[in-house]
């Protein structure tokens, strides 16, 4: 386990370094998004992957691992949505942004370090094209719940379902950074 959470926090690092450059670039642009967009969001990032992985070519030269790292980031970003609500002008300083970030990292961590107890560490076995298809069925069970404002019967919500993927596509990114026999 403390492997794991070394890695998790050499990738997080990773996708952390890039949210916060764009945030310099761009500011917190995103906070106009409503949630149906951030998943749509992932929704291209998981779709791209799939298709990657199923046609072994990409005519764009961005691979696999960047958009490991866009539905990392995009799922904290709908995380922060879920809980401030989309805004009509950018309304968060980097500082603030950078602060919602890192709470949300340390709930998914403590979310993947209970799973992983009590799972074993399976993903460690799986296939990184299992890990493609677990975000994909996310993101659906995702676009269901917001179709229904919402509101679930017995299921969990929309943050349980952002938080999975998130800890999906860090699993994903540990197995491409550290190679899969490391992983």
């Amino acid at each position: 386990m403390n492997v794991t959470n070394k890695q998790f926090d050499e990738v997080i690092a990773l996708c952390r370094e890039i949210f916060s450059k764009k945030l310099h670039d761009y500011g917190a642009a995103w906070r106009i998004l409503r949630p149906e967009s951030v998943t749509d969001q992932i929704f291209i990032k998981a779709n791209r992957i799939r298709s990657l992985e199923i046609k072994k070519e990409n005519r764009v030269k961005e691979g696999i691992f960047p958009e490991f790292i866009g539905i990392v980031n995009y799922g904290i970003i709908g995380l922060i949505q879920l809980q401030r609500g989309y805004a009509d002008s950018i309304d968060l300083t980097v500082d603030e942004a950078l602060a919602l970030y890192d709470g949300y990292v340390a709930e998914s961590k403590e979310l993947m370090a209970a799973k992983n107890h009590d799972y074993d560490e399976a993903w460690r076995s799986m296939r990184l094209s299992s890990y493609t298809d677990l975000i994909l069925m996310k993101i659906y069970r995702t676009k269901e719940i917001e179709g229904n404002q919402g509101r679930t019967l017995i299921s969990e919500g929309v943050d349980a379902n952002y938080k999975d993927m998130i800890n999906y596509a860090i699993f994903g990114l540990i197995k491409l950074h550290f190679g899969e026999d490391k992983a």
